[in-house]
This record gives C-alpha cells, structure tokens and sequence, in this order.
C-alpha cells in the first residue's frame, strides 16, 4: 500500500516532489493500513484459528486480548485518517477512510457469503494509489482511473492463485473462495487468465493519457504479456508449482510496473 501510494503521488505532483509532504502521505496511509489489518484480524479471530498459516496470530494464539486489540485498531485508524486530513488534504483522509470501511465492513464480512468478496477486496487494494495522486495535488479523472483500475486488476490473479494454493485453508475456516469448490483449479485458472487479460490493455493506458512515456508502454506490454502466459499456464493444467508461478510472476509485476511509470513519467 505505501509502496503504490508513494509511485500515485509522484505521478501526481505537478512541478516537483514535496518530501515532507510524501512522508506525511506515507506516514497517515501506514496508519490507517495498520489499523484495517488489525481490525480484519479482530472480525476474523475465529476464522483463523482455523487456518494452519493464521492460528498463530496474536488473537487466535491468545497472546493478545480481543479488548486490547479493539483500542490499538481504532486508535491508529482514527490517527491516520485526522493525521492525512491534518498534514495533506481531507480527500486524501476520505479516500484513507473509504479503504477501511470498504475493507472491514464489506470485504471482510462478503468473505464468509460469496466468492465475489475478492471483487470487494479489490478496491480498498487499489485506493492507495489514489489517494498518493490526490495527496500531491493531483485531481480526479480520467489518468488516475486508469491507475485505480490497473491496481485493481492486478490483485486478481494473485489473490486467485494464492487462495487456490491455500484452498484447504479456506475450506476449513468456511470462506466461500472460489478456489474451495475449484479443486481440479480449471475456474480459478479461467478467471485468474480473464484477469490478466483484461488488465494488459488497461496498464497501456497511462502512456495514452499522457502520464507516462513510450518505454513505459512497451514496458508494460511486456509485463503484461508475462502475467497473460503465467495465467494461461494455470489455466492448461493446475499445478502448485504453476500456482507459484503466477503468484511471484504479479508479485515481480506490480513493482517492475511502478517502477516504468516513475522512471517514465512525462513531466510538462
């Protein structure tokens, strides 16, 4: 989250980087990103104590008190979002608030009902990015749509290949993924391709906009075509090891992305 909130507000200052203001950005997002973590933990405290890679958390494991949690969660939420609205601007700490109501009142609570919970999870993953490009001055439109978008497509392939993976997990706590009814992984691998698809020529579009600059376009359309053949793989045959594959093939992704469009950025 800071990382992609930090790449919005470059792409978004206008004649120069303000670091103080950066560190403001980043400062008020980790707190308010620390404390949706915190209270996804505190609302899914029964979910992973029975999870293998979550019993031992501090609330599952009871070396942390529900209590004791509840005041640390709402404490740094509140923190961040007064700090952002306080030190950067009072959309940046509405779009802060939005990422954890989303998070922990939608996402959170859909995961126990449907499998399109990981559509709601999406968005609270691709608001950072946003508000890093309000936070910096940057106005709504059509340039950090594209952004948001691209985020959001992204999270899909990499959330569906892990959740595969850990679709045991899944089945024993009693979330509705996908991945829990999808053991031969053909609808995950479907999806997880429809995905990476989708998102090839949404990330083209920042060098369309004029945000970003022609080696970011052929930089992406590389990536991009590396994510598609990592989800068709998937999709051929699901395998772990193909499973693994795609998940660190978005986790090289996102970064490598990010990296072109700063690298790349058309400044007027």
């Amino acid at each position: 989250m800071l990382l992609t909130a930090a790449a919005g507000f470059y792409l978004g200052a206008r004649d120069h980087v303000d670091l103080l203001l950066l560190a403001n950005t980043l400062i008020g997002t980790a707190l308010v990103a620390g404390g949706t973590n915190a209270w996804n933990q505190i609302r899914e405290r029964d979910v992973d104590a029975r999870m293998a890679r979550t019993r031992r958390r501090p609330l599952p494991s009871g070396r942390l008190s529900p209590r004791a949690a509840i005041w640390f969660a709402s404490a740094i939420t509140a923190a961040g979002v007064i700090y952002l609205a306080a030190t950067v601007n009072l959309l940046t700490a509405a779009l802060a608030a939005l990422t954890f109501a989303s998070y922990v009142l939608l996402y959170t609570p859909l995961k126990r009902k449907t499998s399109l919970n990981t559509l709601v999870g999406a968005v609270p993953g691709a608001l950072p990015i946003v508000g890093g490009w309000t936070a910096a001055g940057g106005s709504l439109g059509a340039a950090v749509a594209a952004l948001f978008w691209i985020l959001f497509l992204w999270q899909l392939p990499h959330f569906l290949a892990l959740a595969w993976l850990y679709r045991e997990d899944y089945r024993a706590s009693g979330l509705r993924m996908l991945s829990v009814a999808d053991d031969d992984g053909r609808e995950t691998g479907r999806m997880a391709l429809l995905y990476a698809m989708a998102l090839l020529p949404i990330s083209l579009l920042p060098t369309l906009l004029g945000v970003t600059g022609a080696w970011y376009f052929f930089g992406a359309l590389v990536l991009g075509l590396a994510y598609v053949v990592a989800g068709t793989g998937l999709l051929v045959a699901a395998t772990p090891a193909r499973a693994w594959r795609l998940f660190f093939v978005s986790i090289l992704y996102l970064p490598a992305l990010l990296t072109l469009m700063v690298l790349d950025k058309v400044t007027a």
